[in-house]
């Protein structure tokens, strides 16, 4: 147990820096997600044709070459980012591409009948969005913003590859430096980033309990 404790001391200063990430890069991801999402349902053809072709990009391509493209390749360009706004960039774009047919879906699967009687009220688009259609699409995307923040805690641990000193960069170095360590490190580090997940899993479904109330159960 003394060999874990040790671990887990030597290895939390990278606390900081993953929530860090994570938190920063999840705002990100949820402000795209939004964007992306009410773009790919505009009328304009030219705001749907840009909005797909970044989704489908950054969903069609791995999480780490986009890390490297930003921190390693765009300096060749003249654009230097440095590794904690790399970071949060790569991953906030990444998750948010995915989260954004979650909004897309949500609002689709709302009934046309709710949209046509908030048009005979006389209400505008963005009052219909926001009084009618967003509340009861909120419920909907939930469980699914739910699953993307969880994809998004384990994603942070590639950030150790572009140099920042998160959990998962501290320890690699320990495990370098003691291989006898690789087992006991990667345990706690899985223990560590289970724990990260739980109070984000205990919220969303705190959310859904009460963005449900009131409603009725078919």
């Amino acid at each position: 147990m003394d060999v874990y404790a040790d671990i887990l001391v030597r290895i939390l200063p990278g606390l900081k820096v993953t929530l860090q990430v994570l938190i920063l890069s999840a705002i990100l991801a949820i402000i795209v997600a939004f964007v992306a999402g009410f773009g790919r349902l505009s009328r304009f053809k030219i705001i749907r044709f840009i909005t797909t072709i970044y989704v489908e990009l950054f969903r069609g391509t791995s999480l780490l070459v986009q890390l490297f493209w930003l921190f390693f390749a765009l300096p060749a360009f003249g654009i230097q980012f440095t590794p904690l706004f790399a970071a949060i960039i790569a991953l906030g774009l990444n998750y948010g591409a995915y989260a954004s047919e979650v909004v897309r879906g949500s609002i689709l699967a709302i009934s046309k009948g709710q949209t046509e009687a908030a048009i005979a009220l006389n209400m505008t688009y963005w009052q219909r969005m926001r009084i009618v259609i967003l509340p009861q699409a909120l419920r909907i995307m939930l469980p699914g913003f739910g699953n993307n923040i969880i994809e998004l805690i384990k994603g942070t641990s590639l950030v150790s590859l572009i140099t920042l000193n998160d959990l998962t960069y501290h320890g690699l170095m320990l495990q370098n430096v003691n291989l006898s360590y690789t087992m006991p490190v990667f345990l706690v580090l899985l223990f560590v980033y289970f724990l990260i997940a739980l109070p984000f899993v205990w919220l969303v479904r705190k959310f859904e309990k009460n963005v449900s109330k009131g409603v009725a159960r078919i």
